[in-house]
């Protein structure tokens, strides 16, 4: 059997954009609901939510939905990290808050929006754990809350297949997304074994999609590897440019007689470094 990637925009719209039971699956296994609030229906919305740039008319999450509550979710896969992403995911969060009401209507009948967003990059490296949760919370006081937006962010690469009995559902929607590409032949039997990731796996099955399809996911994945490839590019150049101009300040400060141990100090060079300056 070939899969192809859950990741990529094609596939991550058509397991949880047009499946309303498994984007509840996914949706009650990733969120932070508390028992009894989980979610038992949803509605699609449409996914165009505000102008985002000249180079793209709208700012495209790939799933928006409401339950009966009037809660709404916004899902967003991201290949690629960038610096503005959170700043946009507030931005969709609040909008969707926002537009809940007409100038006529009453505050209090605003609900709660949850935004949820994998990201297929490492964007907190001095953080251990994969899920981030972010909410309006007391500086002082963590009780104290304002209930309204939810911001979860959870780095794929970070995440670790692990046994947690009251995450399991958690654990296999995470391995789905991690362990399913295109190099995939055979799946282990766990994830069979769970009636919503059988699913989720049979339509990402490569014989369920047409050649047009599948030329887009290939394009889709040239253009990752492109955008990875400049970002790549710009980081090393930064790096470079960042050397050079340690070294010629270690390179000033020995020649103005400063001891090598306090240019090690202030610069993070090494002694045998500075030495060789």
């Amino acid at each position: 059997m070939k899969y192809l990637d859950p990741k990529a925009d094609l596939t991550f719209k058509k397991v949880f954009g047009e499946h309303p039971d498994l984007v509840i699956s996914f949706l009650n296994a990733l969120l932070p609901l508390e028992k009894g609030e989980e979610i038992q229906s949803i509605e699609y919305l449409s996914p165009e939510m505000v102008p985002d740039n000249p180079a793209r008319k709208y700012s495209i999450v790939d799933v928006r939905c409401k339950d009966v509550q009037g809660r709404q979710f916004l899902v967003e896969m991201q290949t690629i990290w960038s610096s503005e992403f959170k700043s946009r995911v507030l931005f969709n969060a609040s909008k969707a808050y926002v537009r809940q009401l007409d100038a006529k209507e009453n505050f209090r009948l605003l609900q709660p929006v949850y935004s949820l967003n994998l990201v297929d990059s490492v964007f907190e490296p001095d953080v251990e754990t994969y899920y981030h949760y972010y909410r309006l919370v007391h500086e002082q006081y963590s009780n104290k809350i304002i209930d309204g937006l939810h911001l979860v962010f959870v780095e794929l690469p970070k995440f670790k297949p692990v046994t947690y009995s009251d995450k399991k559902m958690q654990v296999l929607w995470l391995r789905f997304l991690s362990e399913i590409d295109g190099n995939t032949r055979e799946v282990d039997e766990e994830l069979l074994s769970n009636p919503d990731i059988k699913k989720a796996l049979g339509i990402v099955e490569q014989s369920a999609f047409s050649d047009e399809q599948l030329d887009a996911y290939d394009k889709f994945w040239d253009g990752v590897r492109v955008e990875r490839a400049i970002i790549n590019d710009a980081e090393e150049k930064a790096e470079e440019k960042a050397k050079s101009k340690t070294l010629e300040i270690a390179r000033k400060l020995k020649e103005c007689g400063v001891d090598y141990k306090t240019i090690s100090v202030s610069t993070g060079l090494s002694e045998q470094e500075i030495m060789e300056l």
